[in-house]
């Protein structure tokens, strides 16, 4: 009984941080798109606006930032071990 409610916890809360993980992923590609528009409007950037902003978002997609969002897994299943091992091993 103790393990259904475990795999229940498991499973909803991963699919909880999958969601929390798609839209923070959405909301900072757009904030990169819109980052890099203002930036070619502003000027002295060569080339076609389109291909400026394509070429910044795929050098987005391998930055730093974008593999710092794994750590809305990483962090809250770290928290929820920790928590189990300490009330469980005490």
């Amino acid at each position: 009984m103790v393990m259904i409610g475990f795999v229940k916890l498991a499973v909803f809360g991963l699919l909880g941080l999958s969601v929390l993980y798609v839209l923070l992923s959405i909301y900072l590609r757009s904030l990169e798109r819109e980052r890099l528009e203002k930036e070619w409007d502003g000027g002295g950037i060569p080339g076609d606006r389109d291909a400026h902003v394509h070429q910044g978002l795929s050098a987005h997609r391998h930055s730093l930032r974008k593999k710092l969002l794994w750590l809305v897994y990483i962090i809250p299943i770290a928290v929820v071990t920790a928590l189990v091992w300490i009330l469980n091993f005490e």
